[in-house]
């Protein structure tokens, strides 16, 4: 009675690692984008955005600030993927270009598009190497394997020393 007993609970501590573990991995698999922000500020002297064309990687940010200019400016993107809202002496204005987002983004000033106050953002695919998939995965091979053997290994000799009255 004892040793099914024990058998049972060896097999309970076995799925309860099981589920544990592969909780773990599913929270550490996630892919962690770190994000970089680039400014694009003003050149009122030029009527140009400055910089006027960046390359960025998906999950970065992108940041029109300028304060203080003589006239009012804005940033718009062509198919209203982002707006910094009416033009302004003053702007701080951010945008997130999230995972699946890569392609080419223009952008202009609204009052001053004539004058070619156009920008270009590039966003480029995020590549995940084989490396950092590798460094992802936190898993042990084969812990849920030795563990199920380790137990019932365990269990056999706690059953026969069961049989035999040394328990």
């Amino acid at each position: 009675m004892k040793s099914v007993f024990l058998t049972y609970v060896l097999l309970l501590l076995f799925l309860l690692s099981t589920t544990i573990s592969t909780s773990v991995i599913s929270e550490e698999g996630e892919n962690i984008v770190l994000e970089e922000e680039v400014i694009i500020t003003v050149d009122s002297t030029n009527l140009q955005f400055s910089p006027s064309e960046v390359t960025i990687t998906e999950g970065d940010i992108v940041r029109f600030f300028w304060q203080g200019q003589l006239l009012a400016h804005n940033a718009v993107e062509k198919n209203g993927i982002f707006d910094s809202g009416d033009p302004e002496r003053d702007v701080d204005y951010s945008f997130k270009f999230e995972v699946g987002t890569n392609g080419t983004y223009d952008f202009v000033c609204e009052p001053h598009e004539s004058a070619n106050m156009v920008g270009k953002i590039i966003v480029n695919p995020i590549i995940v190497t084989e490396e950092e998939e590798k460094k992802e995965e936190k898993s042990v091979p084969g812990f849920s394997m030795m563990l199920l053997v380790t137990s019932l290994i365990a269990g056999a000799i706690v059953s026969r020393r069961a049989e035999d009255g040394n328990f």
